[in-house]
């Protein structure tokens, strides 16, 4: 098999003879192997592993993507950030603890974005409602409709 694992900077791995891929989505670890059905999924912050034509194993941490199985010889990977190492232990502890940090902080900012969104529409469903008698900039009387 082939497996490429990309970002949207780089690639970060574009292996041949790839003798099997393990990787996590949503519901749990999974693993590919040679002549696999066409597949794709979400896949988890979390560490793919693979081993190479030679048998060593590999390993990337993956900030997420998205991972792709075509024609039971192809495996993409696509993800925001991958860090490639052959220290498992490294990757998870280190890696991966960075990664899931910052994606605690992206939903939070995310959250608080969404808080100010709902609070600018409360404020123009207000400001709109009927029978309202202000003017175009808030001031009373100006422009009033009688």
């Amino acid at each position: 098999m082939k497996l490429t694992v990309s970002t949207p900077l780089a690639i970060v791995a574009d292996v041949e003879g790839v003798r099997h891929v393990r990787a996590e989505d949503a519901t749990g670890a999974f693993g590919i192997l040679p002549g696999h059905a066409d597949f794709l999924t979400v896949l988890a912050t979390s560490v793919v592993s693979w081993r190479d034509a030679h048998g060593a194993d590999h390993h990337a941490a993956l900030r997420g993507g998205v991972l792709e199985v075509r024609t039971g010889q192809l495996v993409s990977i696509a993800t925001r950030e991958a860090v490639l190492g052959d220290d498992l232990a490294r990757l998870e502890s280190d890696i991966l603890v960075k990664f899931r940090s910052e994606a605690e902080q992206d939903q939070a900012a995310r959250a608080d974005a969404q808080r100010l969104y709902l609070a600018a529409l409360q404020r123009i469903v207000r400001y709109l409602r009927p029978g309202r008698r202000t003017g175009a900039f808030g001031a009373p009387g100006a422009g009033a409709v009688p």
